[in-house]
């Protein structure tokens, strides 16, 4: 029996590796999201345990400059944050732009991958005409033989 061999074998290993990059890619930027999440989640926490801290400032005496700290720091935890939510937003893009990156690569991956399946079974299908036809002349030679 040949051997068979796809002619754009080169082809579908690019394709795959192409996938492989763009799946790693995916898992990266997905990565820098939850990264960017839980920063933001820390300003947020942070944010309200200074909150916390300035009910507590107002309950047990009335030290302005205390309250002004406590306020300013409110102030910048509310800069800060609102900047994360910028970096997590950029993430998002990223990690949608990589989406898609991936599913153009999957889908070119497979498409190849479809094509090498239907070069096997045309190669297999000749494979097996041609064996038959083969079959067919050693029957018929042993048969005239006789």
């Amino acid at each position: 029996m040949a051997r068979f061999i796809y002619r754009m074998q080169s082809i579908l290993d690019i394709k795959e590796k192409m996938e492989e990059q763009a799946r790693m890619e995916f898992a990266a930027a997905r990565i820098r999201l939850d990264e960017e999440e839980e920063k933001l989640q820390l300003l947020k926490d942070r944010k309200t345990a200074y909150e916390e801290h300035g009910r507590e400032l107002r309950k047990d005496s009335l030290k302005v400059l205390d309250l002004r700290e406590n306020q300013d720091a409110i102030a910048r935890m509310n800069e800060y944050i609102a900047y994360q939510q910028g970096q997590v937003h950029i993430a998002k893009q990223q990690l949608e732009e990589a989406r898609y990156r991936l599913q153009t690569a999957m889908q070119e991956s497979k498409t190849h991958e479809k094509l090498r399946e239907k070069a096997f079974d045309e190669f297999m299908r000749e494979e097996n005409a041609r064996e038959a036809k083969e079959i067919d002349e050693l029957v018929s030679y042993t048969h005239g033989r006789k």
